[in-house]
């Protein structure tokens, strides 16, 4: 089943619904990145809060996350684009601990000590950027927290991935609810009861749950209208051109240098782990043009490395 997301409104106006399934983007970036079960864990709920977070933006708009934490995990980073394509890293892919009260130890991981920071491309002049400290290192909790602080909005998020004992990805996905003004105190009452009772995220998607199924059950009883249905997707936004751009942060001298070498250089991206190749002749023509003003800089943080 292809991945995708359903975005709800209450009748009312007073609560937004979103939840997805995110079992094959997730999958595509344990492959390219090759994580072990709690990396792959800890990837996965990013991956999909990024997905979530990306519907939430307008058309060319994106959005992008760095988790970065104390523990062995590193950081992870996540960008998100508003079409629902979605790609991201983490710091160590090979993290692997012992169960946490027959849990995967995502926090232990990323490490309880730590920051968020968001990063939105709105098409501005300048990025929109928040940061809080993690509250949890679990990523639903430090991405309400973050909608929540940052950004005015009372939000809840629920993100699931189920590793199996092969290591392969059984199931992911996830939801994000919040409220608008003037807020539904009774709606409210209902959806934050109907939360602490919900099935684990993970066993519901593994078990063929439904993303409107998931939102049947948050929101059993109170009206919504279906605003949206959308493909997600694991999808990066690397280019040979960006790559240009990673090797135009070199001097002149540095780029003369590489031009060198025999063979050329490549590029990778370290996002989606594609690989870009230069020649030395191509590296040659870049160091005439080092001196000379770039481009404005991309606005979020660079996936080339």
């Amino acid at each position: 089943m292809t991945d995708y997301l359903v975005r709800i409104m209450t009748k009312n106006g007073s609560v937004r619904g979103l939840a997805c399934v995110t079992t094959e983007l997730v999958t595509e970036a344990v492959r390219r990145h090759a994580t072990l079960p709690t990396a792959t864990t800890a990837l996965g709920r990013a991956l999909t809060g990024g997905a979530l977070m990306g519907a939430l933006l307008k058309t060319d708009q994106r959005v992008a996350l760095k988790f970065e934490g104390n523990g062995p995990l590193g950081k992870i980073l996540v960008e998100a684009q508003s079409t629902g394509a979605v790609a991201g890293t983490v710091g160590n892919p090979e993290v692997e601990l012992p169960l946490n009260n027959g849990r995967i130890d995502v926090a232990g991981a990323l490490g309880r000590a730590g920051f968020l920071t968001v990063t939105k491309d709105l098409r501005l002049k300048q990025p929109y950027q928040g940061t809080v400290q993690l509250v949890s290192s679990e990523i639903g909790e430090d991405l309400a927290y973050y909608l929540t602080e940052s950004e005015q909005i009372p939000s809840a998020v629920g993100l699931g991935v189920f590793v199996e004992e092969d290591g392969s990805v059984g199931a992911a996905g996830g939801f994000l609810i919040q409220t608008l003004p003037p807020q539904d105190d009774e709606v409210i009452h209902q959806l934050m009861e109907r939360i602490g009772t919900l099935p684990t995220l993970s066993e519901h998607f593994r078990g063929g749950g439904t993303p409107e199924q998931l939102l049947d059950l948050l929101f059993q009883g109170i009206p919504y209208d279906v605003i949206e249905k959308r493909v997600v997707a694991f999808q990066c936004t690397c280019s040979r051109e960006k790559g240009e751009q990673a090797l135009l942060t070199q001097s002149r001298e540095a780029l003369e240098e590489l031009a060198q070498r025999d063979g050329g250089i490549t590029v990778t991206c370290a996002f989606c782990k594609e690989i870009w190749s230069y020649t030395p002749e191509e590296i040659a023509s870049l160091s005439d043009v080092a001196a000379e003003p770039t481009a404005e800089e991309d606005s979020l943080p660079e996936n080339i490395a």
